[in-house]
């Protein structure tokens, strides 16, 4: 299955991203027919594990939403893993450092372009598993800016080959800007930031996505320039719709 995140960035198109904390492949299945773009497992914050995982990307696969990945650290068992599981994305958390950019890399390509262990035992399933270049071609590596140290070294990190897009975790970079953690911000001083990421990643060929309360503010982060953002997650929604049904029930 080709990467349609990628097929749409090629067309200029941005992509609405889904997030799945709950460790069900039913769950999966439903989110996949919502008309998300892309899927992404979350196995740093959640409760979903590897088991979950796969269980999500076997419900989303008939839907031809692409399943991602973020990862709970940059480390290369667990990176190899996911990808061996299927996931055509790599989001990995508090990359700040030219260095750890370019070790991200090396986990999720293939020799000579990096240094990922040869095992796709499930992904394999669905494409050539012995064409190592085309893995290295069809992943993307997404490493999340969340920190000030990451935006002091943003234009190294993103001069890295290799590296496709960037994400940005608001609550994490609020945090660090000495503010408290929280989403959808329109504070004039943290939109000159988010701008700063997008100009300074798209300047470098690099795609930018962000996390989101809200389709609302997607839409905003679209019309600001952004290539992919991601509304809430699976558990978040389905808390909201409820209450708000309650809330009608109830008068």
């Amino acid at each position: 299955m080709a990467n349609g995140v990628k097929a749409a960035w090629a067309a200029g198109k941005p992509v609405v991203n889904g997030w799945l904390a709950i460790p069900h492949g039913f769950t999966a299945e439903v989110m996949a027919q919502a008309g998300w773009d892309s899927l992404t497992v979350d196995i740093q914050h959640g409760v979903q594990d590897y088991m979950s995982m796969v269980a999500c990307f076997q419900g989303m696969q008939p839907h031809g939403v692409t399943p991602m990945v973020r990862v709970p650290w940059n480390e290369p068992g667990i990176i190899g893993k996911v990808l061996d599981g299927g996931a055509k994305g790599v989001i990995c958390p508090m990359v700040n450092t030219e260095s750890e950019a370019r070790a991200l890399v090396s986990y999720c390509r293939y020799p000579p372009k990096g240094s990922r262990s040869f095992g796709p035992i499930r992904s394999g399933i669905y494409g050539a598993a012995a064409d190592t270049n085309a893995a290295n071609d069809d992943v993307l590596v997404i490493p999340m800016i969340e920190t000030k140290t990451a935006l002091d070294n943003l234009e190294a990190i993103v001069n890295v080959p290799g590296v496709d897009a960037i994400y940005i975790g608001p609550s994490d970079l609020s945090l660090s800007l000495g503010m408290a953690p929280l989403q959808d911000r329109r504070e004039p001083e943290f939109l000159a930031v988010l701008d700063k990421i997008r100009t300074t990643a798209q300047a470098a060929g690099v795609k930018v996505g962000i996390h989101t309360m809200t389709g609302q503010y997607s839409k905003e982060m679209f019309e600001r320039g952004f290539n992919l953002a991601t509304i809430m997650n699976d558990s978040g929604l389905m808390l909201t719709a409820a209450k708000a049904q309650v809330a009608v029930a109830r008068g």
